[in-house]
Parts: structure tokens; sequence; C-alpha cells
């Protein structure tokens, strides 16, 4: 059997989400904000199951990959914040002008509303500048949204501040 690339760069591209399923259909992408889950490995753990507040990720057992779905997710971003994986996101390609997208970050400093950040492509390529427009904590995990140039938000994965 082929080990995925992912086992060997420990990056997951999106044509391995796409394989996988794991990624929202683009229509869905382009109507607002929406959980991107990206969970390879089946493992087990089902953190975001019981925090969903819309009951929109589901698994059938413990070491599934988990199933969003996509029409009654609301993008709250609950998922990103409870995530030990760090593998939760949230898009939103709806906008003209900008994407945004929703991350996990447990690095200091947090970043603060109307700052401009370092936006970190998911192999830690800084892909350009974007801004924050909102910031949340639970249990230490920061969630953090960026407005990100139109095109990136399928691609940042973090953001890095610069003080």
């Amino acid at each position: 059997m082929e080990v995925p690339p992912y086992r060997r760069t420990g990056i997951v591209e999106l044509g391995e989400l796409a394989r996988l399923g794991l990624l929202p259909p683009e229509r869905r992408l382009r109507r607002g904000p929406v959980a991107v889950l990206e969970c390879p490995e089946m493992i087990p753990c089902n953190i975001c199951v019981p925090y969903c507040p819309t009951k929109s990720i589901r698994m059938e057992r413990l070491i599934d990959l988990p199933a969003v779905d996509w029409e009654t997710c609301t993008g709250c971003g609950m998922c990103v914040a409870v995530c030990p994986g760090l593998a939760a996101f949230v898009v939103d390609l709806s906008k003209e002008d900008y994407d945004y997208v929703t991350v996990p970050h447990e690095f200091l400093p947090v970043p603060r509303v109307g700052d401009e950040v370092v936006l970190l492509s998911r192999r830690g390529e800084r892909v350009g500048r974007g801004t924050v427009i909102r910031v949340w904590e639970r249990n230490r995990t920061h969630v953090v949204t960026v407005r990100v140039p139109k095109g990136l938000g399928m691609e940042v994965r973090a953001v890095w501040v610069e003080r």
C-alpha cells in the first residue's frame, strides 16, 4: 500500500483533502463561512462532534474522519477552538474583495483586532499580509479570524504576529 504524501512531508495538500472528501463544494465556500476539517488520519478523536452547536459534524465511529454537513454548518468556529490537532479552520470565500480565514493560534504574542499579520501557508511559507478582524479564546487556544487577499482563503493556515 502506498504511503500518502502527507505522511512523508507533514503537509496535507488540497488535492489530498479533496480525495478524502474533506473539502466543501465550491458553491458552499462562496456562500459564507464554513468549517474545513483537515483531518486525514483515522485516529481516535471526536472532540469536535459534541462541541458543534449545529450538530453539523458527525462520525460513525471514534476513528472515522469527521464528516461535515456543509449545508447546516454556520462557520461559528467552535471546532477551531477545541481541535487538539489544530486541524480545524473556517473559510469564507463569499466576499468580492477579500477572503476570510479563521485559524487556531497557540503562540505569543496573541494577535489583536486590527493587527496586520504575516499570513502563512499550510507549508509554513509567507504568502502575504492580512488584517485581524476577530480574536476569541477557549481553553488557552485563541481563535483568530483574518481578512486575507482574495484567492488565499484555502491556503492560509496560520498567522505570525510581528511586534
